[in-house]
């Protein structure tokens, strides 16, 4: 299992999530899942992570996600990045 991981400036929310909701470069079909996370304190900063099966297919798509106007209008903070779990603990 593999994620790509992102983080931007979004400016207004509702306009991005609609965006990301029609899904430019086709991360339904490529991922098995995603999860959005807003800052609290400034809720037009968000952080991406799109689950996949594999490190291979999340840099497939993080390829096509960047060939792709997904992101032309936020600015990103970290670029996708392909990531692996390390850890994890419950608590």
């Amino acid at each position: 299992m593999a994620f790509l991981f992102g983080h931007f400036d979004v400016g207004d929310y509702d306009q991005w999530k609609q965006g990301f909701d029609s899904d430019p470069a086709g991360r339904k079909q490529a991922g098995k899942g995603h999860m959005v996370y807003r800052s609290v304190e400034n809720p037009s900063d968000v952080f991406v992570a799109v689950e996949f099966g594999s490190a291979d297919d999340a840099r497939s798509f993080r390829e096509r996600l960047l060939a792709s106007p997904a992101l032309d209008n936020v600015n990103v903070k970290t670029p996708p990045t392909v990531v692996e779990q390390a850890d994890a603990a419950t608590y």
